[in-house]
């Protein structure tokens, strides 16, 4: 049977639950074992007229019954403790390596595809590791005994099953391949469905806006249809491999009863021993039917296991190397010095030799033309990237001698894609300072321009909000996902169009709140619209890749250039 080295290394994760699960199968088969020995006896003192002991072997049938009940439910509720706690370690582990590869793994990755490898994969391991694991514990132990004490009995009858016993467990072993390749185009085919369902879900509101729901469905279709021919194919792959499981036990329980009855036919053999080479034959296979039941109920989590280890093996695209855990008693100065970044597969560059510096404690703000590097920079500060050249320092430090531990706590970013869970809004607001007072919540999000709507509405701010905040509008979900940067309290701040959502004199009230709270924090402003930035101390124009001009919005509108455009279109906008 297969062992997959990933399903080990998981195994290893909580040794201890995975023993006891097995120690206690291994009862269970003993007393099936033992079970087949009083019966054998029985049956021989009945066919024998031996009356004195029949009623001691029918308590003794009775009392192993009972035990067996009570080991089967301890056994059950160890498989489960066992699976619970693999389950548990496995999904964390991966959880922690989706937040360790960052958002560079996460946009090249579908969100329903690691849902199913996180939630379903992971699932199907569960039955693997705490059913099939220790059943094939109990293979490998107890049936070499029984063919061991068969042989004591019947020489012959122990080379008849041990090869029966070979060619149940090798014979399948020569479609290992073929089932191999099967299992990864069904995995691959169900994690291919499982994305396209949960975009449709979540994109419902576009496709109904477009007239695309029907063309969806017919995707979601095609895709159903896929999963099903690779189900099927999987299922004659494995047909083929129960079959000749099947037909190498019954030739060896055929074997071992022909060769009892010539026995018993012969006088070569006592009635008792006829009876105990019966039983024990149909007991030595138990093991094994029982096996080949439980890979086929695990097999889930062994086509998931390449998708687990891919997910746990991979590199993130900025390792954290950094051993720098640095806090700053007062905000400290970003600077670039002439960085370049090229993507991968890119033939020109994102950033070109930019250089300029965000005073320690001032606002600065980064303008510029769709494609110019804007959301590039930000990257790179952020640490989703490295520059290929040059640096991103904090006060003359290199961000990649910092931990990414560390860098997040100095850099608070809010982003124009933003993220609320289904919780309240205190507990969303919460995330970034789980021992925030209520008057630091509601300071923040007066800062934010937020606080007046939230407590009008009914809940307060212990209003339950929709998944991804479907609840609030999109200004509001920008101006909450502000205040919770703010309750950070990061001595760097960056804003990548913030505001948005949010029309011309909203945004003025939180552009002149922004600069009452960005006071003691190093401020970087990203924004396409100019009203966001034209009090800035600082502003930066990119332009393809490269520093167009550095100055404050007076002197650059007057100065011409790319600003002066941007001015220009900004206000027949």
């Amino acid at each position: 049977m297969m062992l997959h080295p990933e399903l080990l290394r998981a195994a290893r994760t909580a040794p201890a639950t995975l023993v006891r699960a097995t120690a206690l199968l291994t009862a269970v088969t003993a007393a099936h074992i033992a079970q087949a020995t009083l019966l054998a006896l029985t049956l021989a003192d009945i066919a024998g007229d031996r009356t004195d002991r029949l009623s001691v072997l029918l308590v003794a049938v009775a009392a192993v019954l009972l035990l067996r009940v009570f080991l089967i439910r301890w056994q059950r509720l160890a498989a489960a403790d066992a699976g619970a706690r693999i389950r548990s370690i496995l999904r964390d582990e991966l959880l922690v390596q989706v937040g360790r590869l960052g958002s560079a793994h996460s946009t090249a990755a579908r969100a329903g595809a690691l849902r199913a490898t996180v939630v379903d994969g992971v699932e199907g391991v569960n039955i693997y590791l705490s059913r099939y694991l220790p059943q094939f514990a109990v293979v490998c132990l107890v049936t070499p005994t029984l063919l061991t004490w068969i042989a004591t009995i019947h020489a012959w009858a122990a080379v008849v099953l041990t090869a029966a016993v070979a060619s149940a467990l090798l014979l399948p072993r020569l479609w290992d391949r073929a089932l191999a390749e099967r299992g990864k185009e069904h995995w691959d085919s169900y994690e291919d469905l499982a994305a396209d369902y949960l975009e449709a879900l979540q994109q419902m509101p576009t496709l109904r806006a477009t007239g695309a729901v029907h063309r969806r469905r017919q995707r979601l279709e095609i895709r159903s249809r896929q999963l099903h021919r690779a189900i099927v194919a999987k299922l004659r792959v494995s047909l083929v491999d129960t079959a000749l499981t099947d037909i190498a036990i019954q030739a060896g329980t055929l074997g071992a009863v022909l060769l009892a009855c010539v026995s018993a036919a012969t006088g070569r053999a006592t009635g008792a021993e006829s009876y105990l080479l019966l039983t024990l034959a149909s007991e030595c296979f138990r093991p094994l039917r029982d096996l080949s039941r439980e890979w086929h109920a695990g097999y889930v989590g062994l086509s998931a296991a390449d998708g687990i280890a891919a997910l746990r093996t991979a590199r993130p695209a900025v390792p954290d190397t950094g051993t720098l855990a640095l806090s700053w008693p007062s905000p400290p100065a970003l600077s670039f010095a002439d960085v370049r970044f090229t993507y991968p597969g890119s033939d020109r560059p994102a950033l070109d030799g930019v250089g300029f510096e965000c005073p320690a404690g001032r606002t600065t703000a980064l303008v510029g033309p769709s494609g110019a590097g804007k959301s590039t920079l930000l990257a790179l500060v952020q640490r989703h990237h490295d520059p290929d050249a040059g640096a991103v320092s904090l006060d003359g430090v290199d961000i990649r001698e910092l931990s990414l531990a560390a860098l997040r706590r100095t850099v608070a970013v809010v982003s124009q894609e933003t993220y609320l869970f289904a919780a309240s809004i205190s507990d969303n607001l919460r995330l970034a300072d789980p021992d925030a007072t209520d008057q630091q919540l509601i300071a923040a999000c007066r800062d934010a321009g937020i606080h007046d709507e939230i407590i009008a509405l009914p809940g307060g701010y212990a209003t339950v909000l929709g998944e991804r905040g479907a609840t609030l509008s999109g200004g509001q979900r920008q101006r909450l996902a502000l205040a919770r940067a703010l309750l950070c309290d990061a001595p760097v701040l960056v804003l990548d169009e913030a505001t948005s959502a949010v029309d011309e004199h909203r945004e003025h009230q939180i552009t002149r709140a922004l600069r009452r709270a960005a006071q003691g924090r190093t401020c970087l402003i990203i924004a396409h619209r100019l009203a966001a930035v034209r009090d800035a101390d600082r502003i930066v124009v990119l332009d393809r890749g490269r520093v167009d001009a550095v100055g404050d919005h007076r002197t650059l509108a007057v100065a011409g250039g790319t600003y002066a455009a941007l001015a220009t279109a900004d206000l027949r906008d």
